[in-house]
């Protein structure tokens, strides 16, 4: 080990009861450098960095030797450990809207781990919190300190992270997933930050990840796992460019790839809308005159082909749900909207209900958007007999089987639970319950943010020989620019809720007109 190394690991197993989920994994990080810790989910890269801090349950079995600097941390005691979390050590986590306490405002969050490790009086912790807002370049901060996180968007809540984790300038920052489900404009931001406080501060970076492309940009060397087990381990263009391991190549060969499902030549409209427009009142304040409603979306017209994939990309609160929302007729619009050839903007109750089985929606989170108390027998079959009361139960199991089997699952989960299931089944298991009736339209939102990459790959081929079979038309949206182009005939880019251009997925992604869409080419990173 050398004399500038921060973190360790040596031989460093960590086991649950008979299961060993990470076995003699090895790795240091020096004073400066950024190290990527990358796989699949479940290959132990979390569990990696929670068992070196003393974080997991009692239960878990840590062996093996874990350093920061010249201090043995399997010789802490708890009030040691105190002293070293949130001191010496950094957390970054995943999802920063569950990671931060929705009960308390931003200056007292970043303020606690001051008081905490500094001592610093409130009024002194508050200064230090402005400091650190403006150090992550978050806006307004002075508006900030008073904030609560539900009135952040994600990237400025990732921030208000970051700054609660460098308030007493840590030696090592261990970021987990810190740009999962960000748009890639922020990806690159929040990525660009650590990188500037990283030198700044001359901290050490354990960056856990499962996206490849951001470890190829922000990453000087990279340890890839695989069940717990180092597959290989060196600097990023070593590992890049000559990887030993068929693991690694997989990974690096997981990228989305492929072309649309080929349009039929007759293709005629099945979804149109003319002038849709979303806008919400703004609260009135006393004595004040009424302010001008919020435009989530701008009047725009819309069409979108049977068996055609449109993709609808643009950053977080570009209104790409927003308008998703607006044309399944779940949030309140004006304009025409027109499905198969019948207004349906003008329809309510019963007379809308009933149209509904033909347009359905599969949600980015597949772990919340599936009760987690209806085994998968009823979450699958719930639609079916809603909208088909009359089935006897014979009918809805045999549709339930065929419903599963067309996504790739088998027919004996269906008493299992959404828990049971991995982020990839339970996608899976969402995309069922849509095509079990049998609909027209897929309204598919951000479905593969939260997924690794060949996970992802797999979810998009599943789509596209569903599509081919069933002449499924899509509405797709997300931010990854990557997906989209293996998914889209055409696409429109949003900002602010208005139409910034439209057009062929190749030639948005290849000959971008405005400045916003080059943006986000650039950062995704595609080559096209």
């Amino acid at each position: 080990m050398s004399a500038d190394t921060v973190f360790s690991l040596n031989r460093f197993s960590i086991a649950f009861g008979n299961m060993t989920v990470v076995e003699d994994l090895s790795l240091e990080i020096r004073r400066g450098e950024t190290l990527a810790l990358v796989g699949e989910s479940g290959s132990g890269k979390s569990v990696s960095a929670l068992g070196a801090m003393g974080l997991l349950p009692e239960s878990a079995r840590v062996t093996g030797e874990r350093r920061l600097s010249d201090v043995d941390l399997s010789q802490l005691s708890a009030k040691d450990w105190q002293r070293v979390r949130g001191n010496q050590v950094g957390f970054i986590f995943q999802e920063p809207m569950t990671s931060l306490n929705p009960l308390h405002t931003i200056a007292k969050q970043i303020g606690e781990t001051l008081r905490l490790h500094q001592g610093l009086t409130s009024r002194g912790a508050r200064e230090r919190v402005r400091e650190l807002l403006v150090q992550v370049k978050l806006p307004r901060p002075d508006e900030l300190l008073d904030a609560w996180p539900h009135q952040l968007s994600g990237g400025q809540r990732q921030r208000v992270m970051i700054a609660m984790a460098i308030a007493n300038r840590p030696r090592l920052l261990i970021a987990d997933e810190p740009t999962t489900a960000l748009d890639v404009t922020v990806q690159q931001d929040i990525l660009a930050l650590l990188a500037e406080l990283r030198e700044l501060h001359g901290m050490a970076l354990l960056f856990i990840t499962h996206d490849l492309n951001l470890v190829r940009r922000h990453a000087d060397r990279v340890c890839v796992l695989y069940r717990g087990q180092v597959q290989e381990s060196g600097s990023v263009e070593e590992v890049f460019q000559r990887p030993k391991s068929a693991y690694t190549r997989a990974l690096l060969d997981a990228e989305p790839e492929g072309r649309p499902v080929e349009l039929p030549d007759t293709a005629s409209p099945l979804l149109e809308a003319r002038e849709l427009e979303v806008s919400y009142a703004r609260p009135k304040r006393l004595f004040a005159r009424g302010r001008a409603p919020f435009m989530a979306v701008q009047p725009l017209n819309l069409h979108v082909q049977r068996g055609e994939t449109l993709g609808i990309v643009g950053e977080s609160g570009s209104g790409k749900t927003t308008l998703a929302m607006a044309l399944l007729r779940l949030t309140g619009s004006t304009g025409q909207i027109a499905f198969d050839g019948e207004r349906i903007d003008n329809l309510k109750g019963n007379e809308l209900r009933k149209r509904r089985g033909n347009f359905q929606v599969v949600f980015q989170d597949p772990f919340g958007s599936l009760s987690p108390r209806m085994p998968v027998a009823d979450i699958v079959s719930e639609g079916l007999r809603f909208h088909y009361p009359d089935l006897d139960d014979n009918e809805v199991s045999q549709r339930v089987t065929r419903a599963l089997h067309e996504v790739g699952l088998p027919a004996d989960c269906t008493a299992r639970y959404p828990h049971e299931f991995s982020g990839g089944q339970r996608q899976r298991i969402a995309v069922a319950r849509a095509i079990i009736l049998e609909p027209q339209l897929l309204v598919l939102d951000e479905p593969t943010s939260a997924l690794d990459r060949t996970v992802q790959k797999q979810l998009i081929e599943l789509l596209r020989d569903l599509q081919a079979r069933r002449g499924l038309s899509y509405l797709f949206i997300s931010h990854d620019l990557a997906v989209v182009r293996a998914m889209a005939h055409r696409v429109i880019v949003l900002k602010d809720g208005a139409v910034i251009e439209q057009g062929s997925c190749e030639q948005v992604l290849h000959a971008p007109r405005s400045e916003y869409t080059q943006a986000l080419v650039d950062a995704a990173g595609l080559t096209i």
